[in-house]
């Protein structure tokens, strides 16, 4: 997500808490969120593939996904 989305999903936010959004801005705002968290499930799910528990007998054990 490039840094001006994430400046206007600030921008809305601080707006909505000192005097409102109209519809539209409603809208993208929330069109905007969706991106973003989709955007960081991603990046917590690369993290995860990448991450493995290292037992104290030093064996070293991937973790899985929960089905």
């Amino acid at each position: 997500m490039t840094k001006e989305k994430i400046d206007r999903i600030n921008f809305l936010a601080k707006k909505k808490k000192a005097e409102g959004l109209t519809e539209e801005e409603i809208k993208e705002q929330a069109i905007l969120r969706q991106e973003y968290i989709a955007e960081y499930r991603a990046s917590l799910g690369g993290i995860l593939d990448n991450t493995y528990i290292q037992r104290p007998d030093g064996s070293k054990e991937k973790i899985e996904k929960k089905k």
